[in-house]
């Protein structure tokens, strides 16, 4: 497995969809088994199980880092992975490869198959809200735009750098900013658009910005087209795919010590946030 340092960013919550759509869509829930309460703490198990079942999944769709599952009855059941949840796909008569300690969630469906959810480090997250309020969520109503909508546009995200004396690294990974971005895509494109890390967010040129706002989506799409290529067993469906198709492709993310493919300029790595922040001196000066 992939190591990341922190939670699936988009490419990967994108590949873990495009996995669960083929296995989920039209398959109706019949049980649920939640072994876990605080996996979905809004809810109590019973309200929990009885929300998803014989709910028939119409769509598997995905906002921001969460997962959405729409059933035919009214509800959603939204999932964050944040940094060890997955699923696995068991189909009828076979066994689970998870082991019951870090399985917490069982999800029936009809011909005999399950979904089955681990999470090894408890911090994965769950609820199921009616079908129509989704959006108004806490945990969704305040993220920004999605970087392939119109919405974010290079205006907007010259107007949220305008208004932040961030640093323009940290201001990426606020997900009411710029959705999506966590500290691998982040670095990456910042490393592209040859801007410093450091740099506050409203010290950055228009053409920056502008700059920025191109490499941020090019990233995202080659993380994900990379992903779409990995060869994985399909049952076995990990919030990883995206990072790891597109590893061999990181020009600064985990590479301290080594040589820049742009100048040639040793990488080098700061804390920002808490968190590692791999940048190049030699072509991240602007």
């Amino acid at each position: 497995m992939i190591k990341i340092e922190g939670m699936p960013e988009l490419p990967e919550v994108e590949m873990v969809v495009r996995h669960l759509r083929p296995l989920l869509v039209a398959r109706r829930v019949e049980q649920v088994d939640l072994r876990r309460a605080r996996l979905a703490p809004e809810l109590s198990v019973r309200q929990f199980a009885t929300r998803m079942r014989r709910g028939e999944v119409e769509a598997v769709d995905r906002r921001g880092k969460h997962i959405l599952v729409h059933l035919s009855t009214g509800w959603t059941w939204m999932t964050h992975l944040r940094m060890s949840g997955r699923f696995l796909f068991v189909e009828a008569g076979l066994a689970a490869d998870f082991g019951v300690a870090h399985t917490h969630l069982v999800v029936e469906l009809d011909r005999g198959d399950q979904l089955h959810f681990a999470d090894p480090r408890h911090f994965a997250w769950m609820t199921v809200v009616r079908r129509g309020e989704w959006a108004g969520h806490p945990a969704l109503r305040k993220l920004a735009p999605e970087p392939f909508d119109k919405a974010f546009s290079v205006d907007y995200l010259e107007k949220q750098c305008g208004r932040s004396q961030l640093a323009i690294k940290l201001l990426l990974l606020n997900q009411e900013r710029v959705t999506g971005l966590g500290n691998i895509y982040a670095a990456e494109a910042l490393h592209r658009a040859g801007i410093d890390p450091r740099r506050p967010a409203n010290q950055l040129a228009p053409e920056r910005v502008g700059r920025l706002h191109a490499e941020i989506i090019a990233v995202l799409r080659e993380a994900i087209e990379a992903g779409s290529t990995l060869e994985t067993d399909p049952r076995e469906i990990y919030g990883r795919y995206g990072a790891g198709a597109f590893e061999e492709n990181w020009r600064v993310y985990d590479r301290e010590g080594q040589l820049c493919p742009a100048c040639g300029s040793v990488i080098s790595r700061l804390t920002q946030g808490g968190r590692s922040t791999y940048f190049c001196p030699g072509c991240q000066q602007g």
